[in-house]
């Protein structure tokens, strides 16, 4: 069989649907700058949907920054992996200031998120050792231990009681294999606005060895008293062993950072795969991620304003009969019972008649006859966004209740 056979008409799980879905409901396109609201099809629209939780995209001393660097070094700057011809002072100060905030010895540059955790995982990991890892973790983690050899052992999302049950697996087993335990989990589960049980984990390490691995991509910044994350939040920075963040969130830039002991850094710059052998990240990123960092530190009130507008969304929607689940982060999920079409139906009149743009999941990700839309609140939003977002999920709630939305579906599968 020739490999590309299987692909002949088959685009997958999710490519399935692309000859309706592409370009509206899939790689939608938004135009005009970063903001609390942008272009979709020709109108504006109210955006909840991109990560720039702190508005930091366009603020102008970021824009200035980045403009600065482009011109003063360029994209090509530095050439070369970080080991071999790529590095340079402000790689290494950027570094040094991410540590400080997260309250850790050392940290260490990765190109992205995506890929540096998978990396990350990978070089801690060899055939001994046991991973437990949270059943909910994103794709990013269980892709970095599908690549692990040794044992895994899940544990229910956020289950205290799943995960001791794994932790004595996993104890007994590596007290045979001679080797090591890794817990893997998140501090916002971004899906569904949950904090993960951090400080319960944590307080397991009086009872058993093993080291734990944080990814907080949608904690960092926005979480904690200085923004440091969720195990600030919950009072156990200390207890996590690595800590993981992307840029792509709260900073709204490209890459990514892992932070603990300085030994154990040293050991990941030199066996972190997807670091010795890519480039190094280019210098305008490095610059302009450090003003976003100082902007992060130097200016409280961004938080403040994000966690305003947080706060007047989510009393808004729940005031109306909403469910948010038990999101006690910004990400904002909406629970409402319905079928996939009927939930297509329902993002078309948003983004079409209301001029709302936000993202809907479906099964397989939740259970049938759920679906899940997604608001991320960011420091950009206005109150009049709120209000005209609040009253008309109201609206659609209303209409999704009394079957308009099953009746056009059904009209539009007939034709």
């Amino acid at each position: 069989m020739d490999l590309f056979e299987k692909l002949s008409g088959n685009r997958g799980p999710l490519g399935k649907y692309a000859a309706m879905a592409h370009g509206y409901y899939t790689f939608p396109k938004l135009e005009g700058e970063l903001g609390n609201r942008m272009i979709f099809q020709g109108k504006e629209k109210i955006i909840w949907s991109i990560n720039n939780y702190l508005g930091l995209a366009n603020h102008p001393e970021v824009r200035k920054a980045d403009a600065e660097a482009a011109a003063n070094w360029g994209l090509a700057y530095p050439m070369g992996a970080r080991m071999m011809s790529g590095e340079t002072n402000f790689h290494e100060q950027l570094e040094r200031d991410l540590a400080a905030f997260v309250m850790k010895e050392d940290a260490m540059l990765l190109n992205y998120g995506y890929q540096g955790i998978m990396s990350v995982i990978d070089a801690l990991l060899d055939r001994r050792d046991v991973v437990v890892y949270d059943k909910d973790n994103h794709a990013c983690i269980y892709d970095g231990v599908r690549m692990h050899i040794g044992e895994r052992m899940p544990f229910e999302h956020n289950n205290i009681e799943s995960f001791t049950k794994q932790i004595e697996k996993a104890t007994a087993y590596a007290e045979k294999s001679g080797g090591g335990i890794l817990v893997i989990t998140e501090g916002v589960f971004g899906m569904r606005g949950e904090q993960g049980i951090l400080k319960e984990i944590v307080d397991m390490k009086k009872r058993y060895n093993f080291r734990l691995l944080v990814d907080d991509a949608h904690g960092f910044g926005t979480l904690g008293t200085t923004g440091a994350g969720a195990g600030e939040e919950q009072g156990c920075q200390d207890g996590i062993d690595l800590y993981f963040s992307t840029f792509a969130k709260s900073m709204a830039s490209i890459g990514a950072f892992v932070a603990g002991d300085r030994d154990v850094l040293e050991y990941l710059r030199y066996n972190t795969r997807s670091q010795i052998f890519a480039k190094s990240l280019p210098m305008p990123i490095v610059i302009g991620n450090i003003k976003r960092l100082e902007l992060l530190r130097t200016h409280p009130e961004l938080k403040d304003k994000l966690w305003e507008n947080v706060n007047m969304l989510k009393q808004g929607l729940r005031d109306i009969g909403f469910d948010l689940g038990l999101s006690n982060t910004c990400v904002t999920p909406i629970f409402m019972h319905g079928s996939v079409e009927e939930a297509l139906v329902l993002v078309k009149d948003l983004r079409d008649n209301y001029d709302i743009f936000c993202s809907i999941v479906v099964y397989p990700v939740i259970p049938k006859g759920m679906m899940l839309l997604r608001l991320i609140p960011t420091a950009d939003h206005t109150k009049e966004d709120i209000d005209i977002t609040v009253s008309a999920f109201g609206e659609v709630a209303q209409k999704l209740k009394s079957g308009v939305y099953q009746q056009i579906a059904a009209a539009a599968q007939a034709t």
